[in-house]
C-alpha cells in the first residue's frame, strides 16, 4: 500500500491536512478546505517525461525492464455497463464511468504500467459545458428540444490513456492508375521505393478510447506540453491506466499507419488517383511514450438514446454525437430541390442550358 500512501500524501494539504483538487484555472493543486495552492510542475522531471523509450520488436521480451508492470496502490473501479476500468485520485466530481456514464463498482488493487507523462487539464468545467452547448446550438437539422436535453447532461473529466510512436519506414510499393486518351482508358502499373518517418503518432491505448474521443484531442497534442506524472494532477478527475503491452499498442496503430503510408505513397508518386496500392515496409527506430491526455465528456440522452459530446481538456476543441430532426431534414431537402429547380429554370430562360 506504499503507492496509495504516497498518493494520499501528495493530495493532502501541507497546511491543514485537507484534500486537494487540481484546478485547471490555477494550474495548481488547491486545498478544498483552506484554499492553499501548490504548483505541481518540476522542470527537470517534466523534461524527462518528454523523453521516449526505444523498442526492438525482434526482442523476445516485449516489456522492457523500465516498463515492467507496477502496483501503484490505487483501487480499480470497473464499469458495469461498458467494462471500462478507471481509477479516482482523491475527491472526484462524479464516480460514474466517464466513458458511458454507467455505474462503477470498486475492484481489487491491480497492476498497471507506469505512466511516463501527462498533459494537465487547461479547460475548466464551466468552459467545457459552454463549448458543448455551443456545439449543440450550431447543429443543423437538430430537434428543437436538443439544447435542453444536452443542458441536463452529466459532465465527466477523464485522463485517457494514449501512446505516442515514432518509427522509420523503408517502403517498397506497387500500385495502379488510370490513363485516359480520348474515349479509351488504360490501366498502368507503377512500382517504387521510398523512405519516410513517423513522429509522435497519437494512438489510443484502450478500446474504450473511441474515435470520437481521439478526434477530440488529436489536433491539440504537443509533446512539449507533457509533464511528469504526479497523482495530484488526477485529483478531482478520473483516469484509465495503461494495461497494453508495446506490441499491442503497435497493433492498435496498424490501420491508421497503413492509411498514412498509402497517402504518402500517393504524394511521393504525385498521383492522387492511385488505387490497388500494396506495399512492404521495414520498420526500424521505434520509440514510444505511455501518456495520459485530458478530455471532458458530456453524456446526455434524447428520447431514450444516449449521446456524447467530447471537449478537449487542452484547448476546448469539440466533437460530438447528435440526433437529427426528420421534419427539418425534409424541409432542408425540399428547399435545396426547389433552389436547384429555380436555378435550372433561370439558366434555361437565359439560354445557358
Amino acid at each position: 500500500m506504499e503507492g496509495l500512501r504516497a498518493e494520499q500524501d501528495e493530495i493532502r494539504c501541507p497546511s491543514c491536512g485537507g484534500q486537494g483538487t487540481y484546478r485547471p484555472e490555477a494550474a495548481a493543486l488547491v486545498c478544498r478546505s483552506c484554499g492553499n495552492a501548490r504548483d505541481l510542475s518540476c522542470p527537470d522531471r517534466d523534461e524527462a517525461a518528454r523523453a521516449e523509450t526505444a523498442h526492438d520488436p525482434a526482442r523476445n521480451d516485449d516489456i522492457p525492464k523500465a516498463e515492467a508492470q507496477i502496483f501503484d496502490g490505487a483501487h480499480l473501479h470497473a464499469c458495469t455497463a461498458c467494462g471500462g476500468q478507471i481509477v479516482f485520485a482523491g475527491h472526484a466530481m462524479s464516480e460514474n464511468c466517464p466513458y458511458c456514464d454507467g455505474a462503477v463498482v470498486l475492484g481489487p488493487e491491480e497492476a498497471a504500467y507506469a505512466t511516463m507523462g501527462l498533459v494537465p487539464f487547461r479547460i475548466v468545467e464551466t468552459e467545457a459545458r459552454m463549448k458543448a452547448r455551443a456545439w449543440i446550438a450550431r447543429r443543423l437539422a437538430a430537434p428543437r428540444d436538443l439544447a435542453r436535453a444536452a443542458a441536463d447532461g452529466r459532465l465527466a473529466g477523464l485522463y485517457a490513456p494514449f501512446w505516442t510512436f515514432d518509427s522509420e519506414e523503408a517502403i517498397e510499393y506497387w500500385a495502379r492508375y488510370k490513363v485516359r486518351s480520348g474515349k479509351r482508358t488504360r490501366i498502368r502499373t507503377v512500382r517504387g521505393r521510398m523512405r519516410t518517418r513517423f513522429n509522435d503518432l497519437l494512438v489510443p491505448a484502450s478500446p474504450h478510447v473511441t474515435a470520437l474521443i481521439r478526434d477530440g484531442i488529436l489536433h491539440d497534442f504537443k509533446p512539449s506540453d507533457l509533464r511528469a506524472f504526479r497523482p495530484g494532477y488526477l485529483a478531482g478527475f478520473a483516469a484509465e491506466r495503461h494495461h497494453q503491452t508495446v506490441a499491442e499498442g503497435l497493433r492498435a496503430n496498424e490501420d491508421d499507419k497503413a492509411l498514412l503510408i498509402r497517402n504518402r505513397i500517393k504524394k511521393h508518386e504525385g498521383r492522387p488517383n492511385l488505387f490497388d496500392i500494396g506495399y512492404r515496409t521495414d520498420t526500424t527506430g521505434i520509440h514510444y511514450r505511455r501518456i495520459l491526455l485530458p478530455v471532458w465528456i458530456v453524456h446526455y440522452q434524447h428520447r431514450g438514446t444516449a449521446y456524447r459530446v467530447v471537449v478537449s481538456g487542452i484547448d476546448g476543441r469539440t466533437f460530438g454525437e447528435r440526433p437529427f430532426s426528420a421534419i427539418k431534414l425534409a424541409l432542408y431537402s425540399g428547399a435545396i430541390a426547389a433552389a436547384a429547380i429555380a436555378v435550372g429554370l433561370a439558366w434555361g430562360a437565359a439560354g445557358v442550358l
